[in-house]
């Protein structure tokens, strides 16, 4: 009996947010046009692979993008909190559209009263510690390992807690720069199993002829 299966961690699509909000887990906030169209293109990539289970974030934006693939596969969408967006403590302010030093922008970062929250990257102290996100996530890659055991599952969930996912199975340090995350918008960071051991990660960006520039834009991080 074929006993690999293969747990796809899909990045939602771009998110309507003119004012430039660094949302987090804020609800009301939906796919864009584009980003619907990033979600169908998605769903259409994954068109005659083997998805037998479908899990996604609790966020709007998430549960959207994961939709069009409930659709294809005739599956029911299993909302898991354990893929939510990580905390932040700068949730809800405004940044200017102009990626800053840290890949957040002023004016947060020209208060006095914020540094204390920039001290130590390394945790990092604004917000939920890589290590919680890390562990929640590959909790929830686990339990989608074992629904769809020899198929295929789909995670819906958000850029930091993928790519903080996919370090730790990796072996690198967690802390990183914003910028240089490898995980563009309605990507997929696919982890293949070979019974219970994680044999390869691998990355694909099926939604990267609608992205045109998108990725080029000035963007708020950590969505």
């Amino acid at each position: 009996m074929d006993d690999t299966t293969v747990v796809h961690l899909l990045r939602h699509g771009e998110v309507e947010n003119p004012e430039g909000v660094l949302y987090g887990r804020l609800l009301g906030y939906h796919l864009s046009e584009d980003g619907a169209l990033m979600a169908k293109a998605v769903a259409k990539w994954l068109t005659g692979r083997d998805v037998t289970a479908l899990f996604s974030s609790p966020l709007e934006r998430a549960q959207e993008t994961a939709a069009p693939i409930a659709e294809t596969f005739g599956l029911t969408v299993i909302t898991d909190d354990r893929l939510m967006e990580a905390a932040n403590n700068f949730e809800g302010a405004r940044y200017q559209l102009e990626r800053a030093r840290f890949g957040l922008g002023a004016p947060a970062l020209n208060r006095p009263s914020t540094w204390v929250l920039l001290r130590n990257p390394f945790r990092p102290s604004w917000g939920e510690p890589y290590q919680r996100i890390a562990a929640r996530m590959l909790a929830a890659a686990t339990a989608a390992r074992e629904a769809a055991r020899g198929h295929e599952a789909v995670c819906v969930s958000h850029q930091l807690p993928i790519w903080v996912a996919r370090r730790k199975v990796e072996g690198v340090r967690l802390w990183h720069h914003p910028a240089r995350r490898q995980c563009a918008l309605a990507s997929l960071t696919s982890f293949t199993y070979e019974g219970d051991r994680l044999v390869s990660v691998s990355y694909r960006e099926p939604a990267v002829s609608i992205q045109g520039d998108l990725n080029r834009r000035p963007s708020v991080p950590g969505a």
